[in-house]
């Protein structure tokens, strides 16, 4: 920009406008003699703007399917229009189940309400994002027209990468957008303190944030490190007596964060997908393996192509410092660090956002194992740390408004164009899994999702097929051998679908591959080995809605409807939120009263 001189470097005093009164910059410009008085509604349109492009860029994906681990959570359990309140809250999340509560009363399974709010989530993230990034920016731009700008890159960089679909799409990843958004809150609220020792009130309000952040997700703890590091760069300038002047918080949030570590730690324990007990990984391999995970994220983001939403059959873990070239990735992220450390003073905007991204990453890419090594939702957090880092070369940058707009409006519309054609695969099951499939070839999960889809939609051959392939590539489970058994069982292949579901018990004696071993038996008339499968499974687990199910289904079939209906009551009243036997005896009342 003509006549613009490069930004002034943080004195040992903080960033202070002249005749400023002591007090912050962005407090300082505010109290300007004659300055407008700020309007409203410019940012009110800018909001509806911005909810209008996100809305359109996620339109495909807002009636999309439930995946993965969406089956696993409250609303798509039995008898969850039964199941109060209460004990949809308990447990480690309680605010997130209660948004999911709200979401079933809503329209049940009716997939549009969870990615809407999903999507409003996301949306108020990228406005807190302006927030930070603006308030930040106060201390090295005194350009108020630029600063605005850079700032709304920063938020619109965060709401368009196509990196955040998987965050914003999968909803599951609500415990990202939610717990982010109440990081980022408690973030704000530090940063946007009258003065720079924060009082009591502030304080109590940022630890309330943080600590419903972390039960939300544990991951969000780590923010408790950025508060810090935030203070000792910028109050007043590199100095721990930043740090030392806000003990108000600091104190406290030291024992917030060793109460949240116990937490976090009890979780684990209990968690078979994240820990120390991870099968096949130690936490050694995984550090080793994370050193390169963290240069995939930063190439993902300068560079969004081929992204994947499973990456386990296409990136390896690396057993050794040496293994896949482990070792470069942490002599790069040394070198880097220690760079960002020693020119902290000549670009400090940069090295603040590489600690940040660092610091919000560590949670989940250092030394604690979890089951997927690569996860592109797992950047939704540290997000911001890499925004700083774009926005240093940014403010830089000596060009004119015009030219300056038309390259970033040229930037966030490709982001935005690339971020609409990824949720056109999150809108589609098939297309999605297909779409993995073909970039894991040699991973299982995607293929066995890939088989349940083909199946719910009642393409059993294709699903049989894909079943296949999925076992040609290791050694294939129960669950995969017995659903694909119960897909040659639909398919009319009744032998062949024993075999698998015989191969499926040898694995693991359940109760529920009894029960499926009963429904081949009993669509091929042999009612006697029906109703013993279903008297060992009966052994293996008396609840299971199933058993009844099927052997009053045999009843009915030899001609006891009296008995079959027994049998229905009787499941029922072991598991009063079984809807298929409600069904099933609801159909045989009707049947017998018609009679």
């Amino acid at each position: 920009m003509k006549g613009d001189k490069r930004a002034p470097r943080p004195s040992p005093k903080g960033a202070r406008s002249k005749g400023g009164g002591g007090k912050p910059v962005m407090a300082a410009v505010a109290d300007r003699p004659g300055r407008p008085r700020r309007r409203w509604w410019p940012w009110l349109l800018a909001f509806v703007i911005g909810m209008a492009v996100v809305l359109e860029v996620y339109g495909p994906a807002l009636h999309g399917p439930f995946l993965l681990d969406d089956s696993y959570l409250p609303f798509a359990r039995p008898g969850a229009d039964e199941t109060p309140l209460r004990l949809w809250i308990i447990g480690p999340r309680p605010l997130l189940m209660f948004t999911y509560w709200l979401n079933f009363q809503w329209s049940h399974l009716d997939t549009f309400s969870y990615h809407l709010v999903n999507v409003l989530l996301h949306v108020m993230n990228g406005w807190l994002v302006f927030a930070i990034v603006s308030r930040i920016l106060a201390k090295l731009e005194t350009d108020v027209w630029r600063r605005r700008v850079l700032a709304a890159f920063g938020a619109a960089l965060f709401l368009l990468h196509p990196l955040q679909t998987e965050a914003v799409a999968y909803v599951a990843s609500r415990s990202e957008t939610l717990s982010i958004f109440l990081a980022y809150l408690a973030f704000a609220v530090f940063l946007w303190r009258p003065r720079d020792e924060i009082s009591w009130l502030r304080s109590g309000a940022i630890l309330v944030l943080l600590g419903a952040a972390s039960t939300t997700k544990e991951h969000t703890l780590a923010l408790a490190a950025v508060l810090a590091l935030t203070d000792y760069f910028w109050n007043p300038g590199f100095s721990l007596r930043g740090v030392w002047r806000n003990w108000r918080l600091y104190i406290p949030l030291i024992a917030v964060a060793t109460a949240g570590g116990v937490f976090v730690v009890a979780v684990l324990k209990q968690s078979n997908s994240a820990g120390f007990h991870v099968r096949g990984v130690t936490w050694t391999q995984y550090f080793f393996t994370e050193c390169r995970a963290i240069w995939i994220y930063l190439g993902k983001f300068l560079l969004p192509i081929h992204q994947n939403l499973d990456y386990t059959g296409s990136f390896a873990i690396s057993r050794s410092l040496t293994d896949h070239g482990a070792v470069f990735g942490m002599l790069a992220l040394v070198i880097v660090s220690v760079a960002a450390w020693l020119y902290r003073r000549r670009f400090p905007l940069a090295s603040f956002g590489w600690f940040v991204f660092l610091f919000l990453l560590a949670p989940t890419s250092s030394f604690v194992p979890i089951q997927d090594p690569l996860v592109e939702r797992r950047l939704y957090l540290p997000f911001i740390g890499l925004v700083f880092v774009v926005l240093e070369f940014l403010r830089r940058w000596r060009a004119t408004r015009q030219v300056l707009v038309a390259v970033l409006v040229l930037i966030v519309g490709t982001e935005a164009w690339a971020s609409w054609q990824r949720n056109q695969l999150w809108g589609d099951r098939i297309a999605m899994w297909q779409d993995t499939v073909n970039k894991s070839p040699q991973s299982v999960r995607p293929r066995f999702q890939l088989a349940k889809a083909y199946f719910d939609l009642g393409r059993l051959g294709e699903a049989v097929d894909q079943y296949a392939k999925a076992a040609q590539i290791e050694r294939p489970r129960s669950d995969l051998l017995a659903d694909w058994g119960i897909a040659l069982a639909y398919e009319g292949r009744n032998d062949e679908a024993l075999e698998k579901l015989q191969q499926a018990l040898a694995r693991e004696h359940s109760a529920y591959i009894y029960s499926q071993i009963a429904m081949v038996d009993g669509r091929s008339g042999r009612y006697a080995e029906a109703l013993a499968a279903l008297a060992a499974a009966e052994k293996k687990n008396p609840r299971l809605d199933l058993i009844y199910y099927y052997r009053g289904v045999v009843y009915y079939k030899q001609g006891d409807k009296a008995r079959a209906l027994a049998e229905f009551r009787q499941g029922l009243a072991n598991d009063p939120f079984s809807t298929t036997l409600r069904d099933a005896i609801h159909a045989l009342d009707q049947q017998t009263g018609s009679q």
